[in-house]
C-alpha cells in the first residue's frame, strides 16, 4: 500500500467523499485507475444490490455471463468427464481432468476455482457434495458447469465466464476485469455484466431491481455509480 497519498488522490478521495455523489461508468472506472493503493495488478470488482426478496426461491439471482475480455485472471478448472472425454477437455484448457480426482477430493483436495462435469458422472458425486457444495464447487446445470459439451464449457470458463449469485442481502459481487485493463476494456466488461443481471430480473421482484451499484478494486472505497448508466439504456 501507498505510504503517502499525493494530492491527486487527496482531492479525489474528498471528491468521492460526498454522500450524495453519483458519477457515470466512465467517471467511475477513471477514478478508480486513479485512486490505485496497491503495487500490483488489482482486481476490478462491482457490487450490485437488488431489490429482491431472497427469502423467496422465486427470486434468487444467479446465473452466468462471459467478459468479452475476461477477468485478467487464470481460472483453473477441474473437469470430471468419461474417459473418452478427457482429450477434448484437455485440448480446451482443463488443468485437471478425470474421473480419479473424485477419490483425491474425498481426501479434502480443493485447489480449484471450477469444476464441470457431465450429466453422466453426476451420480458419482453424491459422496463429495458435503465437501464441494459449501465451497460452490458442486456442477450444476444453471451454472452452465454441468454439460454434455464439457469442451465448451471449459473453453468459455477460460475465456473470461464467470457466474455470479445474490447473497443474503441481496448483493451480487464479481470481479470483472484488472487495473490495467485498457478504460474501454473494463466499460465494456462492466456493461455486458449489467445487461446479464437486469436480464436475470425474477419476475417475482416488485419495485426498484437495482436499489445501488459500486465500483472498487482491491483495497479501495467503493465509486458509487448513476444507475442511469444502466436501467434507462
Amino acid at each position: 500500500m501507498s505510504k503517502k497519498l499525493t494530492k491527486n488522490r487527496k482531492k479525489i478521495l474528498e471528491k468521492i467523499s460526498s454522500k450524495n455523489k453519483k458519477y457515470s461508468l466512465k467517471e467511475a472506472i477513471s477514478i478508480i485507475k486513479e485512486i490505485k493503493f496497491v503495487n500490483f495488478d488489482a482486481s476490478v470488482d462491482i457490487s450490485v444490490h437488488l431489490g429482491i426478496d431472497v427469502r423467496s426461491p422465486n427470486q434468487m439471482v444467479r446465473g452466468t455471463v462471459l467478459l468479452p475480455y475476461g477477468t485478467g485472471k487464470n481460472i483453473c478448472v477441474l473437469a470430471l468427464v468419461p474417459e473418452e472425454k478427457e482429450l477434448e477437455v484437455q485440448k480446451a484448457g482443463a488443468d485437471f481432468v478425470g474421473l480419479k480426482y473424485i477419490e483425491k477430493i474425498k481426501s479434502g483436495w480443493t485447489n480449484v476455482d471450477i469444476i464441470v462435469a457431465t450429466p453422466s458422472v453426476m451420480n458419482q458425486l453424491g459422496n463429495i457434495g458435503k465437501i464441494l457444495g459449501p465451497k460452490g464447487l458442486m456442477p450444476n446445470p444453471q451454472m452452465g458447469t454441468v454439460s454434455i459439451n464439457p469442451e465448451i464449457s471449459v473453453k468459455e470458463i477460460k475465456s473470461g465466464k464467470i457466474r455470479f449469485k445474490a447473497d443474503r442481502y441481496g448483493i451480487v459481487h464479481a470481479s470483472i476485469g484488472r487495473i490495467s485493463f485498457l478504460h474501454d476494456y473494463l466499460l465494456i466488461n462492466i456493461e455486458e455484466f449489467m445487461k446479464i443481471i437486469i436480464r436475470n430480473k425474477p419476475s417475482a421482484s416488485k419495485g426498484s431491481y437495482i436499489k445501488s451499484i459500486y465500483l472498487s478494486s482491491t483495497m479501495s472505497c467503493g465509486i458509487p455509480l448513476d444507475l442511469k448508466s444502466f436501467v434507462n439504456k
